[in-house]
């Protein structure tokens, strides 16, 4: 990943933002799709706020990173073109250039980590790009990408750290304001910072009054890091499930940006993201990955973490960015469950019965009546606390309908005589 010299940092923020935002949209028109707003009744009654949801997880190739990826290849010239284009990119943005290269007939290539999930390589090669597996981690693709665009003359495509990829994704911030006029907040999830500088980029030059306020996960410090220092600065370590925002290493150009521009940043937890893609299955019916969840997890924390939010008197209208929506489906099926565990979905306890005859019926009948329905059992008389006692182990999962029916059915056991032990 190429870091971008200060002296092209300072000339890229005295470009004509307005002009370059509208060429944006023009050059997007027909490729990127303009996704249309959704009412989100439960998340307002949820929050006290109006919320409506800019669900670019519906988007082309299923993440905003098309509308940066074609707007930059889109002002390289046709010599430029010819010489063929680079990157590095583990997900969105490796879908984004491969179609967007594809769509300007140039050849692309994208440099992952051998570790990238076959689903994601074969998706990049879908549309037409060479793949190159080189690397264990990120880093060592992005710095094989730049060897290749310093040695064979093609050129280099940032997934963040570029002006023009950053008004290509500000293209979004000009559809909230066209489709939903009365906005007072936008929130967007920050990664490498690209989307969150395009969208405030977009939003402070046509609408200023209009708050824009970056989320992040606990686990991604780099852009709290960065903003307490002034300067840009990276993360020790990133440990979080929303791969789309895990960047150790924000933009030069993105910082200066949202320095300047962004009105207030709010952290969400692990949990807080989990919750938020199960509810957008549930209540929306749309699939939304982790990176994608993180502006609307911190839709619930706004009037307490972001004191610009609660401050400003009148109603709020938000409009929150799901950046995209590219989540396999084993990282779904344990999000789901971890969701529901957290909401109270689903509860797991252990029991010691004595080893008599009955005991599970007694146990299993006492479920049946509070309505739990009985989803594992695991009945163990070599786990018992003490190997010598005449007592058997019961692990049981069951589904539930919340916190209450869980407290209510652990009540329901110890008014029988057992002695419960919720392990989650």
């Amino acid at each position: 990943m190429t870091i971008m010299e200060q002296k092209d940092v300072l000339k890229a923020l005295q470009r004509d933002h307005a002009a370059e935002l509208k060429l944006a949209a023009k050059r997007l028109k027909g490729t990127a799709r303009h996704t249309e707003i959704i009412p989100s009744p439960t998340l307002s009654e949820m929050t006290g706020h109006e919320i409506l949801l800019k669900p670019e997880n519906l988007q082309v190739t299923g993440s905003f990173k098309i509308r940066g990826a074609y707007n930059k290849i889109a002002s390289l010239s046709e010599e430029q073109l010819a010489r063929g284009i680079v990157t590095a990119s583990a997900g969105n943005h490796a879908q984004g250039v491969a179609y967007a290269a594809r769509e300007r007939h140039a050849k692309a290539t994208i440099c992952m980590p051998q570790i990238t999930p076959p689903l994601k390589v074969d998706a990049t090669k879908a549309y037409g790009a060479d793949v190159v597996l080189y690397g264990d981690v990120f880093d060592e693709a992005a710095a094989h990408a730049a060897h290749l665009a310093e040695t064979e003359g093609m050129i280099y495509v940032p997934p963040f750290d570029d002006y023009e990829v950053i008004c290509g994704q500000g293209t979004i911030g000009l559809e909230i304001l066209e489709d939903v006029p009365n906005v007072t907040d936008v929130v967007v999830p920050l990664g490498g910072g690209g989307l969150g500088a395009g969208v405030a980029l977009a939003i402070k030059t046509f609408k200023p009054e209009v708050r824009v306020i970056g989320a992040i996960p606990e686990g991604s410090p780099a852009w709290k890091n960065s903003f307490a220092a002034g300067r840009v600065t990276e993360a020790d370590q990133v440990v979080t499930s929303a791969e789309g925002v895990a960047v150790k290493h924000p933009g030069d150009l993105p910082f200066a940006l949202l320095n300047e521009f962004m009105d207030d940043l709010v952290t969400v937890t692990e949990r807080d993201i989990n919750e938020m893609i199960l509810l957008m299955l549930e209540k929306h019916k749309l699939v939304v990955e982790a990176a994608g969840a993180v502006s609307l997890a911190a839709l619930e924390h706004l009037n307490l973490r972001s004191r610009k939010f609660a401050a400003a008197p009148g109603p709020h209208v938000v409009v929150p960015i799901m950046s995209g929506g590219n989540i396999d489906t084993v990282t779904m099926g344990a999000v789901i469950q971890k969701g529901m565990i957290a909401r109270g979905r689903i509860m797991n306890f252990e029991v010691e019965l004595p080893d008599t005859p009955g005991q599970l019926v007694k146990v299993a009948s006492l479920l049946a009546r509070e309505r739990a329905n009985v989803i594992a059992l695991d009945h163990d008389q070599f786990k018992a606390s003490g190997h010598y006692t005449n007592a058997v182990s019961l692990g049981v999962t069951v589904e539930t309908n919340g916190p209450d029916h869980i407290d209510h059915i652990l009540a329901a056991l110890k008014a029988e005589g057992f002695q419960p032990k919720r392990i989650y």
